[in-house]
């Protein structure tokens, strides 16, 4: 339906309901997305349709870290010059890219893609925690960065790990709490994400 009672064409419809299944867009952001690409000058509607084809055929998983990227290994992981002897462990590929623009750590990544949260079904098995676990048994590494985001799910997955890797005797080491409490990493602005990397402690 549209705002003024009228049924919407199918397929102005479908493209609503579509939009409204992503993260974070309830039905009235969905219709408002939708009717601005009916707005959109067919070009440019063109190019953002190209553009979401191109991620799902040409982005992949990396096999060492599970960054996104186009080519396998990533370009962090092919780096001879990064320091292979610390890993980052973040929640999502997002966060790699915040602690990238802070020119500051020189490590290697491991993503989790997501968190800890039995409220939304997700667990343990299903984030990419046994491949980190096989990384630190298959190499020498010094320390491992925990960088999940400062809330209680964040937290609680950094804490889970901990538990799993301390037997290991690796060094574990947080963020310092230059971050905000309930904040993401994402959102962090280049000079407190690089701070709080440089001022790292230990779990």
């Amino acid at each position: 339906m549209t705002t003024d009672g009228a049924p919407a064409a199918a397929p102005v419809a479908r493209l609503a309901d579509e939009f409204s299944k992503l993260p974070g867009i309830g039905p009235k952001t969905a219709q408002r997305l939708t009717y601005y690409l009916v707005r959109m000058p067919e070009e440019e509607a063109r190019a953002l349709a190209e553009a979401i084809v191109a991620v799902k055929e040409r982005i992949v998983f990396c096999g060492v870290c599970f960054n996104i990227t186009e080519s396998d290994p990533c370009v962090v992981c092919a780096n001879p010059r990064r320091d292979r002897a610390r890993i980052c462990v973040v929640e999502e590929a997002l966060d790699v890219l915040a602690l990238e623009r802070t020119n500051t750590y020189r490590g290697m990544y491991h993503v989790l893609h997501g968190v800890i949260s039995p409220m939304n079904g997700v667990g343990p098995d299903d984030l990419r925690i046994r491949p980190l676990l096989d990384r630190l048994s298959g190499n020498d590494i010094e320390e491992v960065i925990l960088a999940t985001n400062p809330n209680l799910e964040g937290e609680a997955t950094s804490m889970y790990i901990q538990q799993l890797i301390a037997p290991l005797g690796v060094r574990i080491t947080r963020p310092a709490r230059g971050l905000p409490v309930g904040g993401d990493l994402e959102y962090a602005d280049e000079v407190t994400l690089g701070r709080a990397i440089e001022g790292r402690q230990e779990f």
